[in-house]
């Protein structure tokens, strides 16, 4: 798995899974592009971890819950490629920013829905939808879904269904791309350990009853994340298009 040569730009890649992702392809040889929201800091700490590595690494600031926004993001993308790799397009689209908000059905608020929304289906239509025309042909796009819209957890009814409605689009993006020979296929991690989680997973009990109910007993971890992304952008990868991969370790089976 070889990616000189390769630009990969990952929304939300200074935490979490997204930092995982962006260095596990900077490790197989690609330069990166990440984008934050708030914490400039953490995307600076990445793009050092990434520059260490012996690859090219750009931050930019990013709402993907704010679609007026695109544009400018995508002058500024446009720009940073031109300068930094004298190039018009990247290859690899990882949309993997994200937020938690959780709550029964009952009491979940239009406002949370809108949050979630805005961030988890919305955002990623149309970044996409903009960013289209930087992405190669015969590029990979990679969206990022949840186990939770296989199996249902009181409590991410509003989360569950929106990463649903991203796998739906998935499956339309492959056939719609499939003249630019642009793979598009979605990863569905299982319960991961990150800042993200970690509400969720300090409750008491609720680690452990996870681990139980997963065949290789255990939580995941970000590392058991990134090799997946990878491999659906690789060249041996070229052949998987439209798919759901979920990497969860066999939750709920």
């Amino acid at each position: 798995m070889n990616f000189q040569n390769k630009i990969a730009l990952v929304t939300g890649g200074s935490r979490g899974l997204g930092r995982n992702i962006a260095l596990e392809l900077a490790r197989k040889g690609a330069d990166i592009v990440l984008t934050y929201r708030e914490r400039k800091s953490d995307g600076e700490s990445v793009a050092a971890e990434i520059k260490a590595l012996g690859r090219k690494a750009e931050l930019l600031q990013l709402d993907v819950a704010d679609t007026k926004g695109f544009p400018a993001f995508a002058e500024a993308l446009k720009a940073v490629l031109a300068s930094r790799w004298q190039r018009d397009n990247f290859d690899f689209l990882l949309n993997n920013a994200g937020i938690d908000s959780s709550a029964p059905f009952t009491e979940m608020t239009e406002e949370n829905f809108d949050r979630l929304y805005n961030v988890h289906f919305k955002g990623v239509y149309f970044l996409t939808q903009k960013l289209l025309p930087l992405i190669a042909d015969g590029g990979r796009i990679v969206n990022t879904s949840s186990g939770l819209a296989r199996f249902a957890i009181p409590g991410y009814s509003a989360y569950g269904s929106l990463k649903g409605a991203v796998e739906v689009l998935t499956r339309y993006l492959a056939k719609e791309l499939g003249p630019r020979r642009i793979n598009v296929n979605l990863v569905a991690p299982g319960p991961i350990e990150t800042d993200f989680t970690a509400a969720h997973l300090g409750h008491e009990g609720v680690r452990e009853f996870l681990a139980a109910q997963t065949a290789l007993g255990r939580v995941g971890v970000p590392d058991d994340i990134g090799g997946v992304v990878a491999f659906l952008c690789s060249e041996e990868g070229r052949w998987v298009n439209a798919q759901r991969v979920e990497a969860s370790g066999g939750i709920f089976l």
